[in-house]
């Protein structure tokens, strides 16, 4: 099994999501989306895992840098996709990616759906 998770390690439901992969004997290939951004079509491919329909599906809307950048507003699925590229605090976290399917883990629980 080849399991990846898109890990914020300051956020507690990330490191949760971790503890319970781990606790389940699953190493998965750990992301750190804040490190290493993630590219416009990595943000595209993961919007369909997730099985979202939009770009605004897979964003923090109380980040800060959401209200800031006029986000709320913004209607082209191209410019929310850019403002998640180049503002990677946008992305709702944890993320886990199994065989071409998604979840987010909020709560933890929800990434079991995946495995």
């Amino acid at each position: 099994m080849s399991v990846t998770l898109y890990h914020n390690s300051r956020c507690s439901k990330s490191r949760e999501t971790l503890a319970l992969l781990q606790n389940n004997s699953i190493e998965p290939t750990i992301v750190e989306y804040l490190k290493t951004p993630l590219t416009h079509q990595q943000i595209t491919t993961l919007i369909s895992q997730l099985g979202f329909s939009s770009a605004r599906d897979l964003m923090r809307t109380k980040e800060d840098d959401y209200k800031s950048l006029n986000l709320k507003d913004e209607t082209s699925e191209n410019a929310l996709i850019n403002a998640i590229v180049q503002n990677p605090k946008l992305i709702e976290r944890p993320i886990v990616v199994n065989n071409n399917k998604a979840a987010i883990g909020r709560p933890p629980e929800n990434v079991l759906s995946v495995l």
